[in-house]
């Protein structure tokens, strides 16, 4: 019986270890990686409910916590602070961890210690009045802190599953859902929690937001990685010394640090287009506020057709020169955005053609990040990538809607049109890496 067990187990690991046929498309050879797929799959659940998540936290506080004539938006800026303080403080640290502990644990443990701590709201909010929001604050802080180190874990991941002659394909469909996620997750989570709250169950939204969550480790328990010591990190931690490791090896490789600023620059400026979209609906003939997802799904439809396109043609022109063109393009939409917005057709193509461009800029940045780092060194450098980014996120999250009430949404879309322009010099001024 031992034999038989052991010879089924050998033969399952076996069946485990098989690629996918090779074929000259990458795309399909990606498609076929069953390991990627169930990545994917981990990433769809476990982005949609952290997009959710803060979806939910601002219903719970104008049901339980927001008092009458009191305005919502000072207990809804402390829950962002709350989820973006571990962004700055650990998203790096959380990276020198990852280079040194098994990717794949990584992925199940943060999802499900996020699940959790979603399931344990209803509880604090039946905690005495005084210090229900002070936990729910605190749950805050926790689910965001698992979030870094789920980040660099999952990109870290990605090279160990997929062919470095398919990564371009993969990151194509990797960015499209990220994107995809930063722009469609605000707009569908209050009709979801809505319709989870109407389920005959008590705290369905809590449930459907925690759900998520487990569903991606469970989903994620079933990748295999093929990771080896070769890929981790075995030396004795020492943070500040592997933080600046990480800083030093961007300081000698261009390559790689102009394209974590270029996916800086990118997630920046798609922030500010989420904020923007609801007076953007405003003001366009035929729309209402409340159909700004619209024009984010319009985006959607344009980055995945974009990394469409990247994944096909991508390996024949150097990916600076895509980026370059990239960078033009969105500033090119931007500029044109104000005059085009007398026709919801026209709005609805220029934001696709945004789109569009964006993937030209995001796909092969990640790429090349991915294919640049050594193995052993990947968790600090995509550590040390979405701690910027999230900063900067936070930045267009936090000011975007100020500087539209102040100065209009013309003069503000055309900024946005100069940041990205400006873009272009990073194209220009980055080796190529071919």
């Amino acid at each position: 019986m031992p034999t038989e067990s052991l010879e089924k187990k050998e033969e399952y690991d076996k069946l485990l270890k098989q690629q996918p046929k090779e074929t000259d498309n990458e795309l399909m050879n990606v498609v076929k990686n069953i390991n990627f797929l169930i990545l994917w799959l981990g990433q769809v659940f476990s982005q949609l409910a952290d997009k959710i998540y803060l979806v939910l936290m601002i219903g719970i506080i104008k049901t339980y916590f927001q008092q009458p004539g009191e305005s919502i938006s000072g207990k809804v800026s402390m829950v962002m602070i709350a989820f973006t303080i571990p962004a700055i403080l650990f998203g790096s640290l959380a990276g020198v961890y990852v280079d040194r502990w098994s990717k794949k644990m990584v992925l199940i443990v943060s999802n499900l210690g996020r699940g959790l701590l979603v399931l344990v709201i209803p509880l604090c909010l039946s905690w005495p009045t005084g210090g229900r929001f002070w936990l729910t604050l605190l749950i805050t802080f926790c689910v965001s802190t698992l979030t870094q180190f789920f980040a660099p874990a999952e990109q870290a991941t990605i090279p160990l599953i997929v062919r470095k002659k398919d990564l371009l394909a993969a990151n194509s469909i990797y960015t499209t859902t990220m994107m995809g996620m930063l722009i469609v997750g605000f707009a569908i989570g209050q009709p979801l929690l809505t319709m989870a709250d109407t389920l005959p169950i008590p705290h369905g939204r809590e449930l459907l937001v925690g759900g998520c969550y487990l569903a991606a480790a469970a989903i994620l328990a079933l990748l295999y990685c093929r990771e080896g010591e070769k890929h981790q990190q075995t030396a004795e931690i020492h943070l500040w010394q592997d933080i600046q490791e990480g800083v030093e090896y961007l300081k000698t490789n261009p390559l790689v640090r102009y394209a974590i600023i270029q996916q800086i620059l990118l997630f920046s400026l798609f922030a500010a287009l989420a904020v923007l979209a609801v007076p953007m609906a405003e003001r366009i003939p035929g729309m209402r506020a409340e159909e700004f997802g619209y024009l984010l799904a319009a985006a959607g439809v344009g980055v995945a057709v974009g990394a469409t396109f990247v994944t096909q043609q991508g390996k024949l022109i150097p990916y600076s020169r895509l980026s370059f063109w990239g960078f033009l393009g969105m500033g090119g939409s931007l500029l044109l955005m104000p005059v085009v917005m007398d026709s919801l057709a026209s709005t609805l193509i220029t934001t696709v053609v945004l789109g569009f461009s964006a993937s030209f800029v995001g796909v092969p940045m990640q790429t090349t990040i991915q294919v640049e780092t050594p193995p052993n060194k990947r968790g600090k450098v995509f550590g040390l990538q979405n701690n910027a980014v999230n900063i900067a996120l936070s930045l267009p999250l936090a000011l975007t809607g100020v500087a539209e009430t102040y100065f209009g949404l013309r003069w503000v879309l055309l900024f946005l049109a100069f940041l990205a322009t400006s873009g272009v010099t990073f194209s220009i001024i980055m080796p190529d890496s071919r």
